[in-house]
């Protein structure tokens, strides 16, 4: 009975802080700001960690990273020694918003390292942000009936700090963020283009293992009315584009990869030959231990394609990321917990992406989960696939411009945090590692 009294406790705070929730993500939408500047976003997010009297409110982090600390004055299922760590991600794209909401950004970047960027929150860190500061103001309200530590982590750069700079979750532990106490589980959740509700897990890699490309091409610069006194890096650039296409040929294809290159740098003008041509890009693997071969073999297209163009090509391989891992043990130990919040027909297992998070440096070193949050105007098909609602807005993916996500499932994920974090230091949640 005491379990379902915390429970229906943290319901009601829930749902009491929603309109306060829905504020802060609109407000930080219309503010959004890029990895490692977000300063304004880490100053409202302290500000209000601190109304709430935690114990401790750690600020400047790996830059912008905050980390509040609340201690339980519980004693029930000899929980004191746990250490949840609910982990949220505070940082935007350099994506334009088209989300249509009047609380769309108009926000510019002209500063950002490559830019002048348009910046919006087209991931939906907006409402990470807001969720967990909801169940942040959630567990304090009953502090006194939790057996052990809630660490409130909001993670910056978690989409990539500029390539000179240190940044991102590896960096906050670097710097000791969760040295004190070490946590015993971290918790988090992304918002997805699932049904609204629905909670998407998936054990083993949820999210899969990356890292950033930078190939620099070098010619020699000359007049574009004389080629053939100069080296032309472009032709070399493109065979490198072109040549991608036959990796894939070139390992399993029963372990999605994929390599992808979104942005060429030139330095010329439409009648100069630059000198260099820069590729950006990234290679995605679902299984971690594929990555290394898939680097060997960008490089070696990369420079002999270069080599037959009488050009030179250097490759880089930058803020390489794991895979998020859902160890077996600690799924099937939280789903009771899922579907308490959410409902049993909404707790659904999600297939393999190529996307990445970096909240792998947490969950791969302390254990723990994370998921998939359905933010948008969607239902399942017979078939389980998901399809636009009569009327919605329909299905529209992270990191596009016109990403949105339901305000009113905002609810659903503080609950989800603030259920999540009671369970585990009850010792309900647990493993047996």
């Amino acid at each position: 009975m005491a379990d379902e009294d915390l429970y229906a406790a943290l319901d009601r705070a829930a749902a009491a802080g929603t309109d306060q929730v829905i504020g802060w993500r609109q407000h930080l939408h219309r503010h959004p700001e890029l990895s490692n500047r977000e300063s304004e976003t880490a100053a409202l997010i302290a500000r209000h960690l601190r109304s709430l009297g935690l114990d401790e409110v750690r600020t400047d982090i790996a830059g912008h990273g905050v980390v509040g600390v609340l201690r339980g004055g519980g004693r029930s299922g000899g929980g004191e020694g746990r250490v949840v760590a609910l982990r949220a991600d505070i940082d935007a794209l350099p994506v334009r918003d088209l989300c249509g909401a009047e609380f769309a950004s108009h926000v510019v970047d002209i500063d950002y390292p490559g830019g002048p960027f348009p910046v919006s929150h087209a991931c939906g860190h907006d409402a990470h942000t807001a969720m967990l500061l909801g169940a942040a103001t959630v567990l304090a309200e009953v502090r006194d009936r939790l057996a052990g530590t809630v660490l409130f982590v909001f993670q910056p750069a978690e989409e990539g700090p500029p390539v000179a700079e240190p940044g991102g979750a590896r960096t906050m532990l670097a710097e000791g963020a969760l040295d004190h106490p070490a946590p015993t589980m971290v918790f988090g959740l992304h918002v997805a283009p699932l049904p609204k509700g629905v909670l998407g897990y998936r054990v083993g890699n949820q999210f899969g293992a990356s890292c950033l490309v930078r190939i620099l091409i070098t010619g020699m610069q000359v007049h574009g009315s004389t080629p053939w006194q100069g080296v032309d890096p472009m032709p070399a650039a493109g065979a490198v584009l072109t040549g991608i296409g036959q990796i894939y040929r070139q390992l399993s294809a029963f372990d999605p990869v994929t390599v992808s290159l979104g942005h060429v740098e030139d330095v010329g003008r439409f009648n100069i030959i630059g000198e260099t041509v820069t590729l950006w890009g990234t290679i995605r693997c679902a299984e971690e231990s594929d990555m290394g071969e898939a680097q060997k073999r960008l490089a070696t297209l990369a420079e002999h394609s270069a080599a037959a163009y009488h050009c030179t090509a250097v490759v880089e391989y930058l803020q390489d990321v794991p895979a998020v891992h859902n160890a077996p043990a600690w799924v099937e130990a939280a789903l009771p917990t899922f579907r308490r919040v959410v409902g049993e027909e909404k707790v659904v297992s999600t297939p393999a992406t190529l996307g990445y998070d970096d909240v792998s440096e947490f969950v791969n070193r302390f254990g723990g989960l994370y998921v998939v949050l359905g933010v948008q105007d969607l239902a399942f098909d017979p078939d389980g696939t998901p399809v636009p609602t009569p009327g919605g807005r329909g299905a529209v993916f992270n990191h596009n411009p016109g990403f949105y996500v339901d305000d009113d499932t905002l609810a659903t994920g503080v609950r989800l945090h603030a259920h999540v974090a009671a369970d585990h230091l009850a010792g309900r949640l647990v493993t047996g590692n």
